[in-house]
Order: C-alpha cells, then structure tokens, then sequence
C-alpha cells in the first residue's frame, strides 16, 4: 500500500517529537561529562534546531524511499535489440 506524502511528513514529525524529548535528555545528561554546561533553555533550544534538521531529512528519505519502491513495483517494458538493416 503506499503512503502518502500528508501521512509520510506525519509519522516523520510524530517519530522526531519524540526523538526531541529523547535528544534534551541525552543533552543534559552528556554535555557535562564533556565539560560542556548548558542552561535548560539553551538546550531546549539546541534540541529545537536538531529537530527541524531532523525532520527534513527524514521526509526527504521517505519520499526517496517511496520513489525507489513506487519504480521498483511498476511493470517494465523489456527493450528489444534492432535488427540490422538488409541491403
């Protein structure tokens, strides 16, 4: 069945908030072992641009993907040789 491009930026959208939540937490957690202190709203906001980043780049595989899959599945017309001309 194949996904349309409304219901494909959804689930890109629907997997990276929760990537969000994932990635703050991660910030908070790892950025001090590194020697990196942060504030909550720097991270919120570093989480943010990671986040917009991360959706157009998971939409834009989708849609190569689907392409990839749309051509794969649809019929091919075998090419035939010329046959050399008489004369």
């Amino acid at each position: 069945m194949k996904q349309s491009r409304l219901m494909s930026l959804v689930e890109s959208v629907a997997n990276v908030i929760v990537g969000y939540g994932v990635a703050v937490v991660t910030q908070i957690v790892i950025f001090p072992v590194f020697g990196l202190h942060t504030t909550l709203a720097q991270n919120l906001k570093m989480g943010a641009v990671f986040t917009l980043v991360s959706i157009a780049r998971s939409f834009a595989l989708r849609r190569v993907f689907e392409a990839i899959r749309v051509r794969s599945s649809s019929p091919r017309i075998p090419r035939t040789k010329s046959l050399p001309k008489e004369g």
